[in-house]
């Protein structure tokens, strides 16, 4: 499948599309059971023009089990959903047995992680906060073993259909997209920016936007974390996350014809790349 979008806004790296599957593609990129991974690593070799999987034991962390739609993957969080409360906030050093579980899971952890799990992330002000922020995630179990990401145009219309299509996109790129979700909508509000892991707004979060009648786009890599492993990956620090569920996607794609992409305004801001 080609996209009109990706030509239009001279995308870099290939649309990713994410299919739910219960079949494993052969060759396809895959973490090690049990072992810790970014699953924007996954999404990033799909941009590559590779294949890559997931399932509920190849998630990589417990942020991208419960993104990807594995159910709530924090309660399997060492220390449980409290100790990730803590992790995402003030650390688990200060409370009761957190020492304890830190000295338990250091050999499994880099240095990095270790020190977050015992001093937070901190990217919200209290483990509170983050109980809420977890009650507010909208996570699922998906119908299938599989989450599958594979560049766009590998995709064969006739026998695969997406959940959502990704884009890796710089700020005038993200611009484009974020006028042409709305062009045909009749509406100001079609494009949203949840705080959540990149994972999640790839995933659980298209994925719940897929069941409006008219979903939105969702914004992504706002995550700080996930920015610096893309990062590391692409080696560009400009680059956001832009997941159409399905239906936007070809919504959107019948609509570059005739659109502004075509016009002189969009074409002067190519011409300063």
């Amino acid at each position: 499948m080609e996209s009109a979008i990706a030509k239009a806004i001279q995308l870099k790296y290939q649309p990713v599309a994410l299919l739910w599957s219960d079949e494993k593609l052969a060759d396809a990129m895959q973490f090690s059971e049990g072992k810790w991974g970014c699953v924007m690593w996954l999404i990033v070799h799909a941009a590559k023009g590779k294949i890559a999987v997931a399932d509920h034991s190849t998630f990589g962390c417990f942020g991208g089990g419960v993104g990807l739609g594995f159910g709530n993957q924090y309660k399997k969080f060492p220390g449980g959903e409290e100790g990730f409360c803590h992790f995402l906030s003030t650390g688990n050093a200060g409370r009761s047995g957190g020492m304890e579980i830190a000295e338990k899971i250091k050999p499994f952890m880099t240095r990095e992680s270790h020190d977050h799990f015992l001093h937070g992330e901190r990217y919200i002000k209290t483990p509170d906060l983050v109980e809420k922020f977890v009650a507010n995630l909208p996570m699922m179990e998906i119908p299938t073993k599989y989450v599958v990401f594979k560049p766009l145009s590998d995709i064969d219309p006739a026998k695969e259909k997406p959940q959502t299509v990704i884009f890796f996109v710089n700020p005038d790129q993200l611009s484009a997209l974020t006028v042409l979700a709305n062009y045909g909508r009749g509406g100001n509000e079609n494009v949203i920016i949840p705080y959540a892991a990149g994972c999640q707004t790839i995933g659980i979060y298209s994925y719940r936007e897929a069941k409006s009648e008219k979903p939105r786009a969702v914004v992504g890599l706002t995550d700080l974390s996930a920015r610096v492993y893309v990062r590391k990956q692409l080696g560009d620090s400009h680059l956001m996350t832009f997941s159409a569920p399905f239906a936007l996607f070809e919504e959107m794609e019948q609509n570059v014809p005739g659109s502004f992409l075509e016009r002189p305004t969009w074409q002067s801001l190519l011409s300063d790349h």
